[in-house]
């Protein structure tokens, strides 16, 4: 397959959580699109010649895009779906036709593939972690509400599972991904792709997450 490029939609409406840990755990990734960092195509930032340098290289590429990215390029929809949930523009289509146009103008071939698991990635088998820790969040919430608390989720922290309240944890809702974070860096360093976040003004320091792997 000369030139080949694939592109893989996950999910992260808003965040882009999913498609950052999964290319850091995959480590193949070439490029990885997250709503929180803006997508810019061409250009010494670009991502489209980026592209086609890690093709020269290797022979091939990877692209990772959350489904929430690239909003600042293609605009925000008003439609809403089934569900109520405002409609959002077709990020993986859209790349698709932009790497196979950038290739044709350099006088180049390039055989994308687009590939969107949906909610296939959902549907996988429980391996034996899975099983025990859904176990102990629906006994643990059958002994919470037992006990007389409501509004109440169960999680585990500190290696404890605890009750913690529904109002807290939605307080900061919806949760996105610091840009200028570690996690960002850690994807900057696999995919050696351009940095397209504007750079914090002079004295500001970056925010940071309870959680190091959510930073």
């Amino acid at each position: 397959m000369p030139n080949g490029i694939g592109i893989v939609k996950l999910m992260g409406r808003s965040a882009g959580f999913i498609a950052a840990h999964a290319t850091m755990s995959s480590s193949d990734v070439d490029l990885c699109l997250v709503p929180e960092v803006p997508i810019v195509l061409e250009g010494e930032k670009g991502c489209l010649p980026h592209l086609r340098r890690r093709v020269k290289d290797q022979g091939y590429a990877v692209v990772v895009v959350a489904e929430g990215a690239g909003e600042e390029v293609l605009g925000v929809s008003e439609e809403k779906d089934a569900g109520g949930n405002r409609k959002l523009p077709p990020i993986g289509e859209f790349m698709k036709k932009q790497i196979q146009d950038y290739f044709t103008k350099k006088k180049d071939t390039a055989t994308v593939k687009y590939i969107d698991p949906s909610y296939t990635v959902r549907s996988v088998p429980a391996n034996a972690a899975d099983s025990l820790y859904c176990m102990q969040l629906a006994q643990n919430a059958v002994h919470g509400a037992m006990a007389g608390f409501t509004g109440f989720s169960v999680g585990l922290c500190n290696n404890r599972m605890v009750f913690l309240p529904i109002p807290e944890l939605v307080s900061t809702s919806p949760r996105s991904m610091n840009p200028h974070g570690r996690t960002w860096e850690r994807v900057l360093a696999l995919t050696r792709q351009p940095n397209t976040v504007e750079p914090l003004p002079t004295g500001v320091k970056p925010k940071n997450s309870h959680a190091p792997m959510l930073r």
